[in-house]
C-alpha cells in the first residue's frame, strides 16, 4: 500500500482522471485532486507534464502522466489487483481498455459535430463500435461478478451517455446486456463519487458552449 498521499491533477470534466479516481476509491486509498483551467494552464503544471495533458499523478517527488499508465501503477501498488489473474485475460482486458479510450475520443467528436448530418454519421459509427462489446460482457460486470480496471475505464463513458440520453430523450445504448452493464457501473458507489457534485451541470454547459449541433438541442 502507498505510504504517502497521491495527488491527481486534472480538470473537472476529464473522463480519464475519473478512471483513476474510481480505482483509488475502490482501493480505499486516501488521495487529493487538484483541478486546473485547461485554457490557462499554470506554469507549474506545464513543467510537470511533458505533453501538457491531463491527468497527471504526483507521486511524492515523482510525476506520472498518461491515464493508462497511472491506473496500472495505482493498481499494482495497492493490492489486490483489479485485473484478471491469467496473463491472457489481463492482456485482453488491456486491449479493451484501449478500445474504451478510442470510444471516449469518438464520443467527444460526436458531441462536437457542427451539423446534424455530421452528428448522425458519427453517432451511427459510435453505436456500432459500442455494440462490439456486447458479446464480451460476462455477467454483472465485464469479467463476471467482480469489478475490474476495465469496468472503471468504461464507467466515465456510460456516465456521459446516460446524462445525454435523459436530457435529449435519445437512445445511444440499445442492447439489454450493455444497458445492464451500464446500470451496474453507474450505481456503484466509487463511480457515483468519482466526479464533482455539479458534474452533470458542468458537462451539459460545456456542450452547450461548444457551438455543436447537439449543443443547440440542450
Amino acid at each position: 500500500m502507498m505510504n504517502y498521499k497521491p495527488e491527481l491533477i486534472s480538470f473537472k470534466l476529464c473522463p480519464f482522471v475519473q478512471r483513476s479516481v474510481i480505482t483509488l476509491l475502490e482501493k480505499k486509498v486516501d488521495f487529493s485532486i487538484q483541478y486546473i483551467d485547461l485554457k490557462n494552464k499554470p506554469d507549474w503544471f506545464l513543467k510537470l507534464s511533458p505533453l501538457g495533458k491531463v491527468p497527471v499523478l504526483r507521486v511524492a517527488d515523482e510525476v506520472l502522466f498518461e491515464s493508462a499508465v497511472i491506473n496500472e501503477y495505482l493498481d499494482e501498488i495497492n493490492p489486490p489487483s483489479m485485473h484478471p489473474v491469467t496473463p491472457l485475460q489481463k492482456a485482453k482486458n488491456r486491449s479493451w481498455i484501449e478500445f474504451g479510450s478510442s470510444l471516449l475520443a469518438e464520443q467527444f467528436q460526436m458531441l462536437h459535430a457542427k451539423t446534424e448530418e455530421e452528428f448522425m454519421s458519427k453517432k451511427e459509427s459510435f453505436i456500432k463500435k459500442l455494440e462490439m462489446l456486447e458479446n464480451h460482457i460476462q455477467a454483472e460486470y465485464f469479467n463476471g461478478d467482480y469489478f475490474s480496471l476495465l469496468d472503471s475505464a468504461f464507467a466515465p463513458l456510460f456516465m456521459r451517455l446516460n446524462i445525454l440520453e435523459k436530457k435529449l430523450n435519445d437512445i445511444f445504448i440499445k442492447s439489454d446486456r450493455l444497458k445492464n452493464w451500464r446500470d451496474n457501473l453507474l450505481k456503484r458507489e466509487s463511480v457515483r463519487k468519482s466526479v464533482v457534485p455539479e458534474f452533470e451541470e458542468l458537462f451539459l454547459e460545456f456542450i452547450k458552449k461548444s457551438g455543436s449541433y447537439i449543443g443547440g438541442k440542450l
